[in-house]
């Protein structure tokens, strides 16, 4: 039997794998509607940006918002370009926390966006873990010194 409780990292790579799964899974299914919206949606998600002075292209920020959600997501599970996929979906949550702040909005409003900030800071920091197609190009592109030698 596992002892879970004290397997000193053993299963962290697994860990890192079950939570971009589970997280990416979230964010392509929450971001698909806004994908799909057209045009009236993406201005409307994109009027947000508001928030911030920048009133311009409203339909083009909210397009990039429902990509990151639902494309990003999809890069999350793979693990694929794993932290500019990170970034822009804390850039994302980033937004969504600050257009429920600035509107007065009760924490309750806005804990969920917070909450996903913090863990895709987090992973940034942590990296995709071994099952992850970043990993796997790394693992797999020559490296420096055997390039010299094939120039040689």
């Amino acid at each position: 039997m596992i002892n879970i409780l004290n397997n000193k990292g053993r299963f962290a790579n697994f860990g890192l794998l079950f939570i971009r799964l589970g997280l990416g899974i979230s964010m392509a299914l929450h971001g698909w509607p806004k994908i799909t919206g057209g045009l009236d949606k993406w201005e409307q998600i994109g009027g947000v940006m508001k928030t911030f002075g920048i009133e311009f292209m409203p339909g083009l920020w909210g397009f990039m918002a429902g990509f990151a959600e639902f494309g990003c997501g999809i890069l999350l599970m793979a693990g694929l370009l794993f932290a500019p996929a990170c970034l822009m979906l804390a850039f994302t949550m980033f937004v969504a926390t600050m257009m429920h702040v600035n509107a007065g909005d009760s924490f309750i409003s806005y804990s969920h966006a917070l909450e996903l900030l913090i863990v895709f800071i987090g992973l940034i920091i942590t990296g995709p873990g071994k099952f992850s197609l970043d990993n796997m190009i790394v693992n797999y592109l020559p490296k420096k010194n055997q390039m010299e030698k094939v120039w040689e």
